[in-house]
């Protein structure tokens, strides 16, 4: 398995200055989601990060699992804004090798200011393993998500001082979305900015199409979502693109967005 350059994941504490959450906070309700919300309802992805780009211009990332939503963000931004913001990736060390390798690849062809987060102090599935138990997604998925994206994710905020973070969520991806905002606010009064909201599946694809932008060979594997290995199944034709992850449990959200 491909390993990805980590070189921003560990921080030293000394030297950093972390921003109370309850300052970015209060930076983000300054904004009035209301207004936003209504005059970009219906944007283009790319005035839609503009707007974010002028006016979050730092503590400003973007959260990516590197699946084709997400790259079409990360092409927008570093491609046609030429604005790059810090990228954030989970490790869960449960990954394909595929979305490892794609990580790998997107990191040198757009020169990403990436950062990537881990459960502390396990650096091998067999590690995890070891720690936690054996297939703990199978007896205990709530922790599981907890341990390997909910806790690396709120830490990467903090550590990295976010005002704002970009999701690759869209309204048609699952029932629990479809009344989803463009800018909302996170669990710690965050903006929480969704650019591909009112977008469709066919409309990621075409700006792939259009753009050239790179993405997981899993996608034409019948993984229209990609998750952690041992819990993410092909999608038969007629599904829910997101009918693969998680299957067979009820869930439809790992954690980190509700």
């Amino acid at each position: 398995m491909m390993s990805i350059n980590t070189a921003k994941t560990e921080f030293d504490t000394k030297t950093m200055t972390k921003t109370p959450v309850a300052t970015a906070s209060a930076q983000s309700n300054n904004f009035d989601l209301e207004q936003l919300n209504d005059k970009f309802d219906k944007a283009h992805p790319t005035q839609i990060l503009e707007w974010s780009v002028e006016n979050i211009p730092t503590a400003l990332i973007q959260t990516s699992a590197f699946n084709v939503d997400d790259l079409v963000i990360t092409h927008i931004l570093y491609h046609d804004l030429n604005h790059p913001v810090p990228v954030v990736f989970l490790e869960t060390l449960h990954h394909f090798p595929e979305t490892l390798e794609l990580v790998a690849k997107s990191k040198e062809i757009y020169n990403l200011d990436l950062y990537t987060y881990k459960i502390p102090d396990v650096d091998t599935r067999e590690a995890f393993a070891a720690k936690y138990g054996e297939a703990l997604w199978d007896t205990d998925i709530a922790q599981f998500h907890h341990l390997t994206k909910i806790e690396p994710l709120q830490r990467s905020l903090a550590e990295l001082n976010t005002i704002a973070w970009l999701t690759g969520r869209r309204r048609d991806q699952a029932v629990t979305r479809t009344e989803m905002p463009v800018f909302e606010l996170d669990g710690k009064g965050r903006l929480k900015i969704n650019p591909l909201a009112n977008w469709t599946r066919q409309d990621s694809w075409v700006y792939v199409a259009e753009h050239g932008v790179i993405y997981n060979p899993l996608h034409d594997q019948g993984y229209p979502s990609i998750g952690d290995e041992p819990i993410t199944t092909k999608v038969a034709e007629g599904e829910d693109e997101r009918a693969g992850r998680w299957r067979g449990t009820g869930k439809t959200e790992c954690g980190i967005h509700i």
